[in-house]
This record gives C-alpha cells, structure tokens and sequence, in this order.
C-alpha cells in the first residue's frame, strides 16, 4: 500500500498531491538492457507536502535497490579535489586525525577512498555485496555488508567518532530508523556530517527536473535542520556545497537535560520550608496560594500535615480541598474567623501582593513569609 504518512514526522498526508509528473522513468540507476526492456513501464511521481512539518516528499514505494549507494564508475578530477579539501578540513577541524570514521552507503568507496586520505581511519557500511567485494579486493577498505535499519544495532568497528552519509538519505523511506541507527554508533562527543540535494535551490531556479522516483524526500535547510533535531542531534553547521546543489549539515548528540540539579533544588527548598514552618515555634499555620505549584510543594514537601487550611481568593477553589494533601481550601475571611500564628505565601508571582494584603488586613498574623526560587525569604510583619 502506498505510504499515507509522512515519512518524517508521521503526520497524514494531505489526499491531493502538490504536483504530478506524469510517464516519469520508474528508475535512474540499473538502467534496463535490450532483455529488460519489455519489462520497463514508466510511472506518475505524486509529490506531496506535509502539512505538519512541511517535508516534500513522494508518496509510494521506493526503488527496488534504494538501499545501495551506485555512484559514477568515477568522480571527476574538479570533484575529487572539493571533497579532498573538504573532507581535510573537516578532519581538521574536528580533531579526527587517526580518528575512526564511518560512510553509511559507501558504494564503491569512492568518498571513503578520500577521507582515508585525509588522514582517519576510515570505515564503510554498504548494502550492495558486489560494491563490498569491489571496495575490500580492489581498493583495500574496510566495509561491511549491511543497511542501517535496526536502531539499536551496535556497527562493527563502533562507536565512531564521526559518521557520515554523503547524499543518500533522501533515499531512504525509513529515515527516522537510519538517523537512530547514526546516533547510536556514534562516539559521545562524535560528529555527524549530512549532506543531501538542495531543495532550496531547485525551488528557486524552478529545476522540476530533479525529482526522480529515486528521492522519495526533498530537503531545504529547514527540514533537514528538523529531521537530525527529532531524532536527537543538535545542529553545528549547515551551509550550501558544491555550486549550491548540496545542502551540507554537521551536528552532534544533543546532551541529555541536566534533570539533576532539579532534585537538588527540591532539596534545598524543602529544607527552607521545614525550616520555616517547624522554626517558628506556631501550631497553628496556613497556605496561600492554592496553584498548581503551591499544591505540588504541599505534596513533595513533607509539611502538609503541619497546615491548618489553604487560603486562595479564587471562588470557585474555596470549600474544596488540596489533592493528595487534603487541606481544607477556604476564602481570606477565614484569616479573622479562625485566625492563625503564620502564613506561608505559595502564590508565584501574585506573591508580593499577597503579603501587601496581608500586612494591610491581617495584622494578628505574627509570621509571614514567601516561597521564593530559592527557598523562603521571612518578612518582617507588624
């Protein structure tokens, strides 16, 4: 069945194509012989944008052989030296002399023959047993058979401390799994180097002539920066390569969240809480302030049981009680009515004019302070 998904963020695709190419050639690579051809039938490319993420792409199944990389037999003498310098420069410039580096879809070695003269340790994960054999007896290279496909697969030879795939991603239908697969393999201070056709450029030379059933996706700048950033890399570099025709991004792991240092926070704050609510030497105690926060700080604090009721000027939050602490939930009047000794302000960014309210109105109170960021700063009070 053809795909009704994006391919990329998973939305659905809209029922009506942006563009339709009509008896388009069904392949661009193992072109058929004079015994194939009968078999030969050309094809429609229905080409669609997504509405979620705005990635263009082709719906439908992919070529037959969309796994392997076929490159030209060579690469011109002007494109050998760009790519020569480039992959120097980058070498350099991460730090990666001696370094092990992975092609994903190396074809025939023809890039990874140039990064190993760069000066790293080069690898190649080839789909194509033929282009294998050719790259290990002719050309000396350590390649593996094989297609990033399992996310969780460890690569031999890996971790690596850069990765990359050289215009072969807009191939591929199952792009989150292979951009997984990178992420996976690659060294913790690893990079990635990325490049695919440039769809800016065809959009602005109106180049209808560059979509082939081959490229199931077409990526600007934008959603080539989206597609590594959903799938967990954070972006280094992205410029335009190669007379403007390549899109050409590095990026790196994107470090997990420092989560830790809200535990100690927690800590911290509870600890100035305890403080002062079991520090003033009252029994009798109130909250105010019945928000989302103040009801969280009630429950991981450990003083719930030490608050006689929470005050909150909301109506319709008055006669209900605080969920999981169950203190009663009552209107400011209660302050006069049955009166306590302190008041905690737990009322965000209400909280200063909270305590103003409470100076001016409730000068029985003996002790009030406000919850801050860092802990609760006592006011003086008379």
């Amino acid at each position: 069945m053809p795909v009704e998904k994006c391919r990329l963020c998973r939305e659905i695709l809209p029922s009506e194509p942006v563009l339709v190419f009509k008896d388009m050639p069904a392949i661009a690579q193992k072109l058929p012989d004079s015994k194939s051809l009968r078999k030969d039938k050309s094809v429609d490319i229905n080409v669609f944008e997504c509405i979620g993420c705005g990635t263009i792409q082709i719906k439908g199944k992919p070529v037959k052989y969309y796994r392997e990389v076929i490159r030209a037999a060579d690469i011109s003498d002007e494109m050998r030296s760009f790519r020569l310098k480039q992959f120097r420069a980058f070498v350099s410039r991460n730090s990666l002399k001696g370094r092990k580096v992975l092609e994903i879809g190396c074809g025939r070695g023809e890039y990874l023959k140039i990064m190993k003269c760069a000066g790293v340790k080069a690898f190649g994960l080839e789909y194509s047993k033929d282009s294998v054999n050719y790259c290990m007896k002719k050309e000396g290279l350590d390649v593996e058979q094989g297609f990033p496909v399992f996310p969780g697969r460890k690569l031999k030879h890996g971790p690596f401390d850069a990765i990359f795939i050289m215009n072969f991603l807009e191939h591929l239908p199952g792009i989150n799994d292979v951009l997984k697969v990178i992420r996976y393999n690659l060294a913790e201070n690893g990079i990635v180097l990325i490049e695919v056709p440039n769809f800016d450029m065809i959009l602005r030379k109106k180049l209808y002539a560059e979509f082939t059933a081959e490229h199931l996706l077409y990526f600007t700048k934008r959603t080539l920066y989206l597609v590594l950033e959903l799938n967990g890399f954070k972006i280094i570099d992205c410029k335009n390569i190669w007379h403007n025709y390549i899109i050409s991004l590095t990026a790196k792991k994107r470090a997990a969240i420092n989560i830790k240092e809200l535990i100690e926070q927690k800590k911290k704050v509870n600890k100035s809480l305890k403080k002062f609510i079991l520090g003033s030497g009252y029994q009798n105690i109130a909250v105010w302030g019945a928000g989302h926060q103040s009801l969280t700080m009630l429950s991981l604090s450990g003083i719930s049981d030490k608050i006689k009721y929470v005050v909150d000027s909301a109506s319709f939050k008055q006669g209900k009680n605080t969920p999981a602490t169950h203190i009663p939930i009552v209107a400011p009047d209660k302050l006069n009515s049955d009166p306590v000794d302190a008041v905690l302000i737990m009322a965000a960014s209400y909280s200063d004019e909270v305590a103003t309210i409470i100076k001016e109105k409730y000068k029985n109170i003996k002790k009030v302070g406000i919850l801050r960021s860092y802990g609760v700063e006592t006011l003086k009070h008379s």
